[in-house]
């Protein structure tokens, strides 16, 4: 299985290990995701979770080859595909205990949504950071126009989706997503003693906590599903044709509006 699971006492330890893809995110990747996390919650003796990436790497996004294929199916059909995507990985959020994402590396698009479904990350100064959908001609989505502004404001919401500006942990911290950023390869380690401070403290108070303090569900759901929509036209535009092959050829796409 492409995700790993390591119990580490009360602490649970969740691995995306496909590291010669930079875990780009894959429907097979998101099932995965989805089985361990229903395995954590028959745990009762899981008080805290860490998700990280292997390699060093968290994750590269969306992967490529995916998305050039939702282009030959029908808008109904890729917007159907999209939310079962999104649920797979958003399944983190389900997890009732705290849970602490470490981002090593690489977090791009999608990838690092899944890392904002997190309660709480941990970052290294170096990461290479961005929420670049619109530079591949695509609508954001894993859920990024509810969770980008919740977990920061309205105007860095803005400007990250709207640019798709790449950035490092520290503007990570100064965007207010973190406040825990270390020297590259030291990010798991602090991310481990995070959690494992989380679990040592009171469990029931921590999880209704944990329930006040989480994303609105309903309000997240709609978000998605406008997401889902949003990304079936997209898939079936020449701008999205546009950025793919810009992406592959590691060249400024030329967008058209078409």
């Amino acid at each position: 299985m492409p995700v790993h699971l390591t119990l580490e006492g009360a602490v649970a330890r969740l691995t995306l290990d496909e590291p010669g893809r930079k875990n780009a995110m894959t429907p097979e990747l998101g099932d995965a995701l989805q089985a361990r996390v229903a395995e954590l919650k028959q745990n009762p003796v899981v008080r805290a979770v860490v998700l990280h990436g292997a390699g060093g790497t968290f994750s590269g996004g969306g992967d490529l080859a995916m998305l050039e294929r939702l282009r030959s199916v029908t808008p109904d059909e890729s917007r159907a595909f999209m939310r079962s995507f999104y649920a797979r990985y958003l399944s983190v959020l389900d997890l009732e205990v705290p849970t602490v994402a470490v981002v090593e590396g690489a977090a791009i698009g999608a990838g690092f949504c899944l890392s904002l479904a997190c309660d709480q990350l941990v970052v290294e100064d170096t990461a290479k950071l961005a929420l670049n959908f619109v530079q591949l001609g695509l609508h954001p989505g894993m859920g990024a126009t509810y969770l980008v502004p919740f977990r920061t404001s309205p105007q860095t919401a803005a400007r990250l989706l709207l640019g798709g500006e790449r950035f490092d942990g520290r503007a990570a911290q100064a965007f207010g997503f973190t406040s825990h950023v270390t020297p590259a390869g030291e990010a798991l380690a602090r991310g481990l003693e995070l959690a494992r401070s989380l679990a040592a403290q009171a469990p029931l108070a921590v999880r209704a906590l944990k329930r006040s303090l989480g994303p609105d569900r309903a309000a997240l759901d709609r978000c998605l599903e406008e997401e889902a929509r949003q990304q079936s036209i997209s898939y079936a535009s020449a701008d999205m044709a546009e950025g793919l092959a810009a992406a592959a050829a590691r060249r400024a796409p030329v967008f058209t509006g078409r």
